[in-house]
């Protein structure tokens, strides 16, 4: 009960169900919008750097910065300045959302989870153009997660707490498969999270939580450090190590064995799927973070005794 409402249908199976649709929606936001955020951060970044000179002195030591240089430099990042200034806004709650070819704005109607899509027939009711059917798969599958989480861990408050993990994890996969970047501005938040969760008693013993961090984030970049330095080749970002050690926290320790498995063997079907297709471009390596999270997913809703016993630990 808050101030005499009851809570309670919010975490039923159908408060759920409804609840994970219209979260769903809002994946689809983040996952569309974040990339483009993270870009402009990039160039702010870059563009300040220009502008302050900072990081010159690795490069030039004791020698002083020739004045073309300086000028260029200064040049540039008032371009970029510039350019970026000029950008219309775009965050997670600005524009309204609308159509990517002729930038109608969706009525409130067209936005409703998987019904919008289905009364537009898949099509943006002013020009035409398709809607990617993945929009109300996005807003599906996170409905079902929803309801898995509350059949996991209880059809009560904690199953919201576990849905929002489950969200993030979806969210995070989405951007890594489209982009290969897995942003800071999700996987941390989430490593936080787990930990403060164990704090408060809501998932693991705290000590659980921390080492379930720590041996996430550290295994992971052993075997990726021990890997390029005898292939001489890259084998993935820090984003992957943040994300597992993210998983540890809100798993244990005990579970990162067989998320790794999972994820691995899961990766590997399909990598070996998509080249043999003719999907995989030359060069280009299959995103391990969404493997990671669909590994984490199963082994939350699962278990990690039963999936141990499965491989005969």
């Amino acid at each position: 009960m808050l101030i005499g409402i009851d809570l309670s249908p919010l975490w039923s199976p159908v408060g759920l169900l409804l609840f994970g649709l219209c979260i769903g929606s809002f994946i689809n936001v983040v996952v569309h919008r974040m990339p483009t955020m993270m870009a402009r951060s990039w160039w702010r970044d870059t563009a300040w750097q220009l502008d302050s000179g900072e990081g010159l002195e690795a490069v030039l030591g004791a020698q002083p910065e020739p004045a073309e240089w300086a000028q260029r430099r200064t040049s540039l990042a008032g371009e970029l300045h510039g350019h970026l200034g000029s950008l219309p806004a775009w965050d997670l709650s600005q524009p309204r959302s609308h159509c990517p070819a002729c930038g109608h704005v969706l009525r409130w109607h067209e936005n409703i989870p998987v019904l919008g899509w289905l009364m537009l027939k898949g099509r943006c009711s002013a020009c035409g153009t398709a809607i990617a059917l993945r929009y109300p798969l996005v807003e599906l599958a996170t409905a079902l997660l929803f309801v898995a989480m509350g059949w996991r861990f209880g059809f009560e408050p904690v199953a919201l707490l576990w849905s929002a993990w489950a969200a993030a994890l979806l969210a995070m996969s989405l951007i890594d498969w489209d982009t290969t970047l897995l942003p800071d501005a999700l996987t941390l938040p989430l490593l936080w999270g787990g930990l403060l969760a164990a704090v408060l008693g809501w998932t693991l013993p705290l000590s659980e939580a921390v080492w379930g961090a720590m041996l996430g984030f550290a295994g992971l970049w052993v075997v990726v450090w021990a890997f390029e330095r005898v292939t001489g080749k890259e084998a993935m970002g820090g984003g992957d190590f943040k994300l597992l050690a993210a998983l540890g926290a809100w798993l244990g320790p005990t579970a990162l064995l067989p998320v790794v498995f999972i994820a691995s063997l899961l990766g590997a079907a399909v990598g070996l799927v998509m080249k043999a297709r003719g999907e995989l471009r030359e060069g280009r390596f299959v995103p391990f973070g969404p493997f990671l999270a669909g590994a984490g997913g199963v082994v939350a809703v699962l278990g990690v005794a039963p999936i141990l016993a499965w491989v005969g630990l």
